[in-house]
């Protein structure tokens, strides 16, 4: 079979930078297939050589140490050395990948429900891209005669047997922020650090007081929470206030479930946007340029704080490829980040003779330790660093079970190649309720400017029955407001 046929018979799929799907669909014969098809594609391309090994790691889902068994039997069957570097965030087993020349495989669904899980790729030099997703899915697969059942379970369980977990892996990225960051960065800030699922909950509370910060662990959770942070759940809204009431903190820190995006609260308690964080984490790294999907807060242009950035289609791989080329111009450092406030690194960061090495994959523990320490060295509170940006203010949503092919139906009477047109296509609908369209740009979706000033942006879901819709303003409240507006019009599209 070829891994393309296997996507469309269950309906595991590519989302960013790996497979994902429900548990139920994921197999152990479908994640053997995929972490095959894997393998296969980096012999190919001569990343991998017969015998090398491939770390592997996963997050707290109940469904993890199964495919993780699945995939190392894969790369057992392939001639190669699976190391099993235990429960620890993506960008920690990236770190460790890169540093060593080896492929990983991480285990995880993400901030997605514990009834869905994935398989993220990373090429000994980081992510993959789409040009590596594509490579992947036109690989053959051989399955052994007698290995699966009818239902795709391994026949004998010993199969999916993992070797002993090790830690290096996890001790290298704590590292790589003790040994970059003074000592003393954080000294005398009390941090509240919401752990839920989180499997970097034992590195950040590590590496803050490492750096020492006094450390109140909040929130632990035996069981998976698939906290989002970019649609932040209301219960962790208000946990954070709660938390937040006495003044005792100075922050709080948290992230997704496999620890690649943060989830910063000032000393309010009120989450930051990541797209907010992300352009104040790179201007503490003294950015020359940044790289962000065309989704992010425009606040980033507004600030005037970096020599380039440059907008991008929304998902990691294309902002890795679009700090490849700044990088190839010469332009250094380069950083990027997601709206999700996942932070990317492509140069090295120097300060006072030392590095913190490149890691062009999300990343939650540097825009904690940048942020809460910028804080702490001006001498203010970190909801002071957001209100020095230019005050503009983003909101998104969506609707479900909304068919990608009725959104491309939709969105063909906009995109016909003759701009005038369309901008007038697009204010016929949207202009009674919004005002006149000053731009439109179609990087990814429709993305407008109005005459206002407000942005209205609308994009079909990459691997889901969805149509999202992001919204930017002058204030919160109005850009929640435009959004819930915008939701009225794209529901009328669907029964129409």
């Amino acid at each position: 079979m070829q891994i393309g046929d296997l996507m469309a018979e269950t309906g595991v799929k590519f989302g960013t930078s790996g497979a994902r799907g429900r548990v139920e669909d994921m197999t152990d014969l479908v994640c053997y297939a995929y972490a095959q098809g894997f393998l296969r594609y980096l012999l190919g391309i001569g990343a991998l050589s017969t015998g090398s090994k491939v770390g592997l790691a996963g997050d707290f889902r109940a469904s993890t140490p199964r495919i993780l068994g699945a995939c190392a039997k894969a790369v057992t069957d392939i001639g190669c050395q699976p190391v099993n570097l235990g429960r620890i965030p993506t960008p920690a087993l990236a770190a460790y990948g890169i540093a060593n020349g080896w492929p990983t495989m991480m285990i995880t669904g993400s901030h997605i429900p514990d009834d869905r899980n994935g398989i993220k790729f990373n090429l000994p030099s980081g992510e993959i891209l789409k040009q590596d997703e594509e490579g992947i899915r036109t690989q053959a697969i051989q399955v052994p005669d007698g290995l699966f059942d009818a239902a795709g379970a391994f026949i004998d369980a010993s199969h999916s047997t993992l070797p002993p977990e090790e830690p290096s892996a996890l001790e290298h990225y704590i590292a790589r922020y003790l040994d970059f960051f003074p000592a003393d960065w954080l000294a005398g800030q009390r941090i509240g650090l919401y752990e839920h699922s989180s499997v970097a909950r034992d590195a950040l509370f590590r590496v803050l007081t490492g750096l020492g910060a006094e450390v109140e662990r909040l929130g632990f959770s035996e069981t998976f929470l698939p906290v989002d942070t970019e649609a932040i759940r209301a219960e962790d809204v208000a946990l954070a206030r709660e938390w937040s009431a006495d003044g005792r903190l100075n922050a709080l820190v948290s992230t997704d479930g496999d620890g690649d995006r943060p989830l910063i609260g000032d000393e309010r308690g009120e989450w930051l946007r990541g797209d907010i964080a992300g352009i104040l984490c790179a201007q503490a790294l003294g950015a020359a340029a940044v790289v962000t999907p065309i989704s992010s807060n425009s606040a980033l242009e507004g600030s005037g704080w970096f020599r380039e950035t440059l907008r991008t289609r929304i998902g990691s791989p294309y902002v890795i490829a679009g700090m490849q080329a700044l990088s190839a111009r010469g332009i250094a450092p380069v950083v990027g980040y997601e709206a999700n406030g996942g932070f990317l690194t492509q140069s090295d960061i120097q300060h006072q003779g030392r590095v913190l090495p490149a890691l062009p994959t999300r990343d939650a523990v540097i825009v904690a330790v940048a942020l809460i320490g910028t804080a702490r060295a001006t001498h203010q509170p970190l909801s002071a660093l957001a209100q020095s940006l230019p005050q503009r203010f983003t909101y998104s949503d969506r609707l479900k079970d909304f068919p990608t092919a009725l959104s491309e139906a939709r969105f063909a009477a906009f995109q016909t190649g003759d701009r005038a047109a369309d901008r007038a296509a697009l204010d016929r609908i949207f202009a009674a309720d919004f005002g006149p369209v000053a731009e439109v740009d179609e990087t990814d979706g429709i993305r407008m400017t109005l005459v206002s000033g407000d942005i209205l942006h609308l994009r079909p879901s990459g691997n889901a029955p969805e149509l999202r819709a992001y919204t930017e303003a002058d204030s919160p409240e109005r850009a929640k407001d435009l959004s819930r507006r915008c939701l009225a019009i794209l529901e009328r599209w669907r029964s129409a």
